[in-house]
């Protein structure tokens, strides 16, 4: 034979082996620490922006609530305006064949002009009420 003993090829091989296993191990470990502290941080992270999305929701149910009143408050203003000024309901039964509406009088197309009048009031605070609250929630950070 060549004079190699089977144990000191065995003992090498082992060696060989013990060094990687240990390599495999200091590799895992370090690995395994780094994901732990980024696990970590992952978990700070999100319990702040949870704490963020809270507060922005909070802000945004306020800005709604506050345009929701505004809202609100000015519509009765405006429906009470319009029903003060003499709107007057004539189109029950007073015909009598139906399906055949009466001839207009100048009352009646003056409450026709008021009517439409708080229609369109009510449309234009529509609308700037939304453009309100849109610009408010844009605004929220």
């Amino acid at each position: 034979m060549l004079g190699f003993n089977p144990y000191t090829i065995l003992g090498a091989v082992g060696a060989v082996l013990a060094a990687f296993a240990f390599g495999l191990w200091k590799g895992y470990s370090y690995e395994h620490e780094k994901f732990l502290v980024f696990k970590a941080q992952v978990v700070a992270e999100a319990k702040i922006q949870e704490a963020k999305v809270e507060s922005i929701k909070k802000q945004s149910d306020l800005v709604t609530k506050g345009i929701e009143n505004e809202y609100e408050a000015k519509m009765a203003a405006i429906r009470n305006y319009y029903s003060s000024i003499g709107v007057r309901n004539t189109g029950t039964g007073s015909n009598p064949v139906s399906g055949i509406s009466p001839t207009p009088k100048g009352a009646d197309a003056a409450t026709a002009y008021t009517i439409l009048a708080g229609q369109c009031t009510e449309a234009t605070l529509m609308l700037t009420s939304l453009q309100g609250w849109v610009h408010a929630q844009v605004g929220i950070r």
